[in-house]
């Protein structure tokens, strides 16, 4: 079970718990309810083995020769023996919780949890296979958003403004991206096309930089959310610094790229604690 726990990627599943607390408002007492709860679990593990169970299953080749994996922080080393059943337990961690979200909110929600399924297979299943068809696989990340769509129908919420549809979007593809470049060299051993592979480091490191400025300006003119907007104007400061003077086209080690990890859940925690209290990203001014 600690494998199929180091599988979901603990360390990454921020993405998946940011998106699906962006809808709710402190006003609403939402930590009383017990569907908030079972729904936030489903974000966590089970959706996470999901995505990444599926990925690690089609991603053998790449995974083996990928010195990250192997821990909690960014997911198993899996033999082929201990892949052969991740799609079994896929079904056995994911379907229960389809069958209770649809006896409980209805037709509405298992469209949803069938579409965040469906995009998994076309992510990683020939003859689709999305995450090898550059620039596409970065684009397909907007299926996380359905996070946030899945949250608001469970919650019985009010839908988002586009622009915090829009800002969440490119959240998803940084997040993406910034994955990307931590494997460019694992994937060109293992023969992988990404967007990092095609157009390397540099190139992609700069297009994650632009994602971030756009991401400032839709939270600064938008939001007018100077706190949110200032975690990113850090983080774009420091890709300013890995771009032209510290680290330029060299690849990080791994010990550098845990430090990364640990600070990206950290910003994460704090991020979603503002967003919470703030309910900023529910009120644009444009």
């Amino acid at each position: 079970m600690l494998h199929d726990l180091k599988i979901s990627r603990p360390g990454l599943w921020f993405p998946t718990l940011w998106i699906y607390l962006v809808p709710f408002s402190l006003e609403t007492n939402f930590w009383l309810e017990t569907n908030f709860w079972i729904g936030l679990f489903f974000v966590t593990f089970p959706l996470n083995y999901l995505v990444y169970g599926l990925n690690d299953f089609n991603d053998f080749k790449a995974d083996k020769v990928n010195d990250r994996k192997g821990n909690f922080l960014f997911g198993a080393k899996s033999s082929k023996h201990q892949l052969a059943s991740v799609p079994k337990k896929v079904t056995l961690f994911v379907v229960p919780f389809i069958i209770y979200f649809t006896f409980i909110s209805g037709f509405k929600i298992l469209l949803l949890l069938v579409f965040m399924v469906v995009i998994n297979i076309l992510y990683n299943f020939k003859p689709f296979r999305i995450k090898e068809r550059p620039p596409f696989e970065i684009l397909i990340q907007i299926g996380y958003v359905f996070t946030a769509f899945f949250s608001i129908v469970l919650n019985d919420l009010q839908m988002l403004p586009w622009q915090t549809i829009l800002y969440l979007t490119l959240f998803a593809f940084q997040a993406h991206i910034a994955g990307e470049i931590m494997d460019i060299e694992p994937d060109l051993r293992a023969g992988k096309r990404t967007t990092g592979t095609l157009i390397g480091r540099k190139n992609t490191k700069f297009l994650m930089l632009f994602l971030l400025i756009s991401e400032i300006f839709i939270l600064s003119f938008w939001f007018q959310d100077y706190v949110l907007s200032g975690f990113l104007v850090v983080f774009s400061l420091w890709l300013i610094l890995d771009i032209f003077f510290i680290f330029k086209e060299k690849p990080y080690s791994v010990s550098q790229m845990k430090l990364f990890g640990i600070a990206m859940n950290f910003s994460a925690i704090l991020s979603m604690t503002w967003v919470l209290y703030s309910g900023k990203l529910l009120q644009p001014v444009f």
